[in-house]
């Protein structure tokens, strides 16, 4: 019943981590895959310090990219209130300055 002692031992079972890589399976139940205070990381076979977020992304947007992202669109919806305000005077020029040259007209009269 002994086994050949020349023989490799047998390969290690897989551990199995969730799509998140937050929790792996004991076999039994899913366990925790780091530390409460996140300093340590379980890689299937022995804690290990945790690796700072960045480094475990790959592909991720970092702060610099939403950075840019919201710049562009604050000045994206800068140009398109600038467009809305040119057509409104070019197309109602005249009828607004009709009101205030009325509003100036009336604070000017004297009051009766």
């Amino acid at each position: 019943m002994g086994g050949d002692p020349g023989a490799p031992p047998p390969p290690a079972a897989q551990t199995r981590f969730s799509a998140d890589g937050f929790w792996w399976w004991d076999g039994a139940q899913w366990r925790p895959a780091f530390s409460q205070d996140r300093l340590w990381h379980w890689n299937g076979q022995a804690w290990e310090p945790a690796r700072p977020a960045a480094a475990t992304r790959s592909g991720g947007v970092g702060a610099g990219a939403a950075i840019g992202i919201t710049v562009a669109i604050f000045l994206g919806i800068l140009v398109l209130v600038s467009v809305v305000v040119v057509v409104i005077l070019y197309t109602m020029g005249n009828q607004i300055t009709n009101v205030f040259s009325n509003v100036v007209a009336a604070l000017g009269s004297p009051s009766p």
